[in-house]
């Protein structure tokens, strides 16, 4: 568990099948849903079969780094991801890679806002946590690019005034 740009997260290595499979186990997740995946910069993404075209870049550079998530295309399926501003968190991603990065909650549960009501939730099931003061504030952003256009799928961190460019 670990304080990322927005909550608490639980976090593992994307590449690691076993800790996704204990993060989804932990969380109570069904495992159509993903989960957001943070990386250190945009090249990552090309680990995951993304191929982005111009205007996708312009709008990755546009609302990166920063508290949205972006789901894009990864073969047949699609993934979250969110580059973050945070430079204690790049320098952990920068160390590990891509991580897997749900809020540090049960599914159906608030996220923790603190260490103690993550080990509330978790206990002694995750191997480390990380503490980073209190986190009060809301989830990130989460948008889709569909042929070059924003859907909004949860309006989150992101200041309205952005969201509002972002829909013109």
């Amino acid at each position: 568990i670990i304080p990322t740009d927005t909550l608490y997260g639980l976090v593992g290595k994307t590449n690691d099948k076993k800790v996704v499979e204990k993060i989804y186990k932990l969380k109570k997740r069904r495992k159509n849903k993903s989960c957001i995946i943070l990386i250190s910069n945009q090249n990552e993404l090309g680990k995951f079969g993304v191929k982005i075209n111009k205007k996708t870049k312009e709008i990755l550079n546009l609302v990166w780094p920063g508290p949205v998530s972006v789901i894009l295309p990864c073969g047949n399926k699609t993934l979250a991801f969110r580059l973050p501003r945070s430079k204690k968190l790049l320098a952990i991603l920068n160390q590990t890679g891509p991580l897997i990065a749900p809020s540090a909650n049960p599914e159906g549960l608030s996220p923790a806002k603190n260490i103690k009501e993550a080990k509330r939730y978790f206990g002694n099931k995750v191997d480390a946590y990380l503490a980073g003061g209190t986190r009060t504030g809301k989830a990130s952003t989460l948008i889709r690019i569909v042929t070059d256009k924003i859907e909004v799928k949860r309006p989150g961190k992101l200041p309205r005034t952005v969201l509002h460019y972002l829909a013109l």
